[in-house]
C-alpha cells in the first residue's frame, strides 16, 4: 500500500519545488503525494478528506503557523509523521517542533540527499508501524476473537477471560482504541428465498469485502460477532475513524445487494473503557430501530422526550381522521395521521410498541369498516392479526412506509368500489327513469324510489352524468315525444297528454326550446 504524503508551504515555487523533487525521486518505498496546500486550513481539509502518512510543513505560514497545522493535525491523527522545513536556523523554533512530536526539522535550501535520507526514514518508520499492526491482527486467531467476543458480551466472564487477552489487547489500548459494530441490513427479508448455502454464500462475500476494506485501509482490527454483526476495533483518531467508517458505508452501498449499518462508541484506553466502547456501539446499533439504516450511527442521537405540556392527540382521533381521509381518498392526509401517531411516540429498541400501535391501528379500523359493512382483511387480502412482514422490519421508517402503502392501497379500493356503487346506482336510476318516462316524474318521486334525499341524489347524479338531473329528464322526455311524433296515428294533443302535459302551449313551447320548431313543423319535417 502506498506511503502517502501530504505537502504544505504557503509559498507556491517553493511548494511546486518539494512536490517535483519528492515526485522524481526514487524512495524503495511506493511513495504517492496525497495532495498539495498552500495554507494550514486547506492543509487539515485535505487531511479529513485522505489518508496521510506523513506532512512536509513550512513553519512560517500566515494566520495559521506550521506549528498550529502540526499541533491540529496530530489532534487528527496522532501516529502522522511530521517533518517541518524552516528557512531561519533558530533554535526556538526546533525546541516547539520537539515539543509537538515531530519526526524531523529540514533547514532551507534542503539537499536532495537530506531530503531522500529523512523520507526513507520516515517510510521505514510508517512501514514497521503498520507490520506491526498487521501482526497484532493475525495474532487473534479464531479461539482468541471467540474469547473477545465472551468477554465483550459476557459480564460474568469478563474479568476471567479478559486475563488471557490482556497481552493481545495492550498494542491497541495503549493508543486509545474505538469500537464499532458493523450490521447487515434486512437479512431476513432480502435473504428469505435464498436457499440457506447461497444464504451464507452471500453473507461470506460480505464480510470478506467488508475485511479487506478494514485491512486495506487500516481501520483496525476485524471480528466477526455473530452471523450478522462485525466488530471493529480501531485506534485510529475519533475524528478520523468516522469518515472511513462513513465511506464503508458507501462503498457496500454501491457495490452489494446490501446495506450496513455501523454503530459507533467511544474511545477506550482500558480494558473495563473498551468493554463499555462496545456496549455503547451497541446501543448505537440499537437506535437504527428509529433513525434508520445504511448509516453510521453514535450515541450523540439523543431520544425524543415528550414535553408534559404538551399533551399528544389520543390515537383514536387520529384514527378517526384516518378513516375520514381513506374513504375520501386523500392520501395527503392519511401519511399525516400516520406520522402522527408514530412521531414522538416511541422509544429506542421498543419495538413492542411499534406492534401494539399496529395491532391497535388494525383492530378499531376493521371494526369501523365492519360497521360499514366492509372488512379490512378482505379488501387487503391480508393475514387478520400478524402480518409476517412485520417482523421482518428493522425500522419504524420501514413499517410506516409499509402501511402508507397498504393504507392508500385501501383507500384507493374503497375509492374504486364507491365510484362502481355510484354507477350502478346512477344506471339503475336511469333505467327506471326510461320505464316510467311517460309518468308524471320529478326528481323527489325518484329520490324518495332509492331512498335518497333529493339534494343528494341530485348532487349525485350531477357527479356521476356531468348534468342536472332536470335537464336529463326533459331531454329523455323531448327524444320519446321525438319517437311518438313519427307515429301519424298519434294527435298532438294526444302525445303531450300521455307525456304528462296539461297544457298543449306549454307542451309547444318546451318541445321549440330544445328543438327549435314546434311539434308540427317537426312532424312535417319527417314527412308523415
Amino acid at each position: 500500500m502506498d506511503i502517502n504524503i501530504l505537502l504544505v508551504d504557503d509559498e507556491a515555487v517553493d511548494l511546486e519545488w518539494l512536490r517535483r523533487r519528492i515526485a522524481a525521486g526514487s524512495l524503495p518505498y511506493p511513495l504517492h503525494i496525497a495532495g498539495t496546500a498552500n495554507s494550514g486550513f486547506q492543509a487539515l481539509k485535505l487531511l479529513e478528506q485522505e489518508r496521510v502518512d506523513i506532512i512536509l510543513s513550512d513553519i512560517r505560514m500566515p494566520i495559521m503557523s506550521g506549528m498550529e497545522f502540526a499541533r491540529r493535525a496530530k489532534e487528527i491523527k496522532p501516529e502522522i509523521k511530521v517533518v517541518f522545513i524552516s528557512g531561519h536556523e533558530d533554535f526556538g523554533y526546533a525546541k516547539k517542533a520537539i515539543e509537538l512530536g515531530a519526526s524531523g526539522y529540514l533547514l532551507k535550501p534542503v539537499e536532495d540527499s537530506e531530503l531522500t535520507d529523512m523520507l526513507q526514514s520516515l517510510c521505514e518508520t510508517v512501514q514497521q508501524e503498520r507490520e506491526a499492526s498487521t501482526s497484532a491482527t493475525a495474532a487473534w486467531s479464531v479461539v482468541m476473537e471467540e474469547l473477545l467476543i465472551r468477554w465483550i458480551t459476557d459480564e460474568d466472564s469478563g474479568s476471567r477471560v479478559g486475563k488471557h487477552l490482556q497481552s493481545i489487547l495492550h498494542p491497541l489500548l495503549c493508543t486509545g482504541t474505538v469500537a464499532a459494530l458493523i450490521e447487515i441490513d434486512d437479512l431476513e427479508w432480502k435473504a428469505s428465498e435464498l436457499s440457506e448455502d447461497e444464504r451464507s454464500m452471500q453473507i461470506h462475500q460480505l464480510a470478506g469485502f467488508i475485511r479487506r476494506y478494514v485491512e486495506e485501509n487500516m481501520l483496525g482490527t476485524f471480528f466477526k460477532s455473530q452471523p450478522n454483526q462485525f466488530l471493529v476495533l480501531s485506534s485510529l483518531h475519533e475524528r478520523e475513524f468516522p469518515l472511513q467508517l462513513e465511506g464503508l458505508v458507501q462503498a457496500i452501498r454501491t457495490s452489494s445487494p446490501f446495506t450496513v449499518t455501523i454503530g459507533i462508541g467511544k474511545l477506550a484506553r482500558d480494558e473495563e473503557q473498551l468493554r463499555e466502547s462496545c456496549r455503547q456501539a451497541q446501543a448505537a446499533l440499537s437506535m437504527k430501530w428509529l433513525v434508520g439504516k445504511d448509516r453510521l450511527i453514535s450515541l450523540d442521537v439523543v431520544e425524543w422526550v415528550p414535553d408534559a405540556n404538551t399533551p399528544l392527540p389520543s390515537v383514536d382521533a387520529i384514527l378517526d381522521e384516518m378513516l375520514h381521509a381513506i374513504m375520501v381518498y386523500d392520501l395527503v392526509r392519511i401519511d399525516d395521521c400516520i406520522e402522527k401517531m408514530f412521531n414522538q411516540r416511541l422509544k429506542p429498541g421498543r419495538k413492542n410498541e411499534v406492534y401494539d400501535l399496529i395491532l391497535r391501528i388494525t383492530t378499531k379500523l376493521h371494526a369501523d369498516l365492519r360497521q360499514m359493512g366492509e372488512s379490512l382483511y378482505e379488501l387487503l387480502k391480508w393475514d387478520a392479526y400478524q402480518p409476517l412482514i412485520l417482523f421482518q422490519f428493522e425500522t419504524v421508517q420501514d413499517i410506516k412506509s409499509w402501511l402508507r402503502r397498504r393504507f392508500f392501497e385501501l383507500s384507493e379500493v374503497l375509492y374504486v368500489k364507491k365510484q362502481r356503487q355510484k354507477r350502478k346506482l346512477i344506471e339503475d336510476i336511469m333505467i327506471y327513469v326510461e320505464q316510467n318516462l311517460e309518468q308524471k316524474l320529478t326528481l323527489k318521486e325518484v329520490a324518495a324510489r332509492f331512498d335518497f334525499t333529493p339534494n343528494y341524489l341530485g348532487y349525485l347524479f350531477k357527479e356521476e352524468t356531468g348534468e342536472h338531473f332536470s335537464e336529463y329528464l326533459n331531454s329523455l322526455k323531448i327524444r320519446r315525444i321525438c319517437q311518438l311524433l313519427c307515429d301519424p296515428t298519434l294527435k298532438i294533443y294526444e302525445i303531450a297528454e300521455r307525456m304528462g302535459y296539461k297544457n298543449i302551449l306549454y307542451f309547444n313551447r318546451q318541445f321549440k326550446q330544445v328543438m327549435e320548431m314546434t311539434p308540427g313543423e317537426y312532424r312535417k319535417k319527417q314527412n308523415i
